[in-house]
């Protein structure tokens, strides 16, 4: 059985904030899973393209990112694989790491609203994606003094721009619901295989008809549109990355009928798979 990982994040005792630097030579090693730790997470992909999983929100970048991850919201590792020359800066730091200063502190006010807002999941925008992830990649060049002035000062950034929320407001429940995060789990190492209600029903020992109630009282969708959103944002991933032929897309991503699949995409994506790989092609060359 696939279970959820509680991520333990190794602390240095020399400084208050965690951060590491991945690419092609260092990739990360850490667990792609599904997985939640109390550190708060901001993750920085200065180009390429991949998977933004974050509670229940399931969508695909194409030129990097900048997230932030609230404390113990679980989430997906957002670049698989390295081949695409992509670097990745990730800053793991608690809700505390500045003592109680967030909360005594006026100046600081602003920053503690953006740990709340950050339990929904939080993406930016240029120009704050690229301003913060140069600030974020120079951390390696500083002394561990510099760079808790920075990471003040990036905080201090975030907390004045506005962001887009991945999630509802209504997550704090469902942060602590393991069975679903054991069926988030489970769909993303079988959607290519057929998953149907008893399978997953089987999983948290429900009737189907109790699990459709369940899973749509946390998540707001039935588990047929979380699969097929799944399904979607991993087509989307496959028509961007690779050459492969639409209908072999199709069959990759676990759906048996191309015209399903190709209602389902344009559901999802406004686009057809043809024209959204048309568009986004366009994109990344522009």
């Amino acid at each position: 059985m696939i279970s959820l990982n509680y991520q333990s994040i190794n602390s240095d005792v020399s400084q208050s904030f965690q951060f590491k630097v991945f690419d092609h030579e260092h990739p990360n090693s850490n667990d792609s899973n599904w997985h939640y730790h109390p550190e708060i997470e901001l993750v920085y992909i200065d180009k390429g393209s991949g998977k933004k999983g974050v509670g229940t929100h399931l969508s695909n970048y194409t030129n990097g990112d900048l997230i932030m991850v609230g404390s113990n919201l679980h989430h997906m590792g957002f670049t698989g694989s390295f081949e695409d020359g992509k670097t990745e800066v990730v800053v793991q730091f608690l809700p505390d790491f500045m003592g109680n200063a967030f909360s005594k502190v006026p100046e600081f006010q602003s920053i503690l609203k953006l740990f709340e807002n950050a339990k929904c999941g939080l993406s930016f925008t240029e120009p704050i994606k690229t301003h913060v992830g140069e600030a974020l990649l120079g951390l390696q060049y500083e002394t561990n003094f510099q760079r808790i002035l920075t990471l003040l000062d990036v905080l201090k950034l975030l907390a004045a721009n506005s962001p887009v929320f991945l999630n509802s407001s209504n997550l704090e429940e469902l942060n602590n619901n393991d069975q679903l995060k054991r069926l988030f789990n489970f769909v993303k190492y079988n959607f290519q295989s057929e998953l149907n209600l008893k399978s997953a029903a089987d999983k948290v020992n429900m009737t189907i008809p109790a699990f459709c109630r369940y899973f749509k009282k946390n998540t707001g969708k039935t588990f047929t549109q979380f699969v097929n959103e799944y399904r979607v944002n991993h087509a989307a991933k496959l028509l961007i990355e690779t050459d492969l032929d639409i209908q072999s897309v199709c069959y990759e991503c676990g759906f048996n009928n191309f015209s399903n699949f190709c209602k389902f995409f344009k559901l999802h994506r406004k686009y057809t798979p043809k024209n959204f790989r048309k568009m986004m092609i366009r994109k990344l060359m522009e």
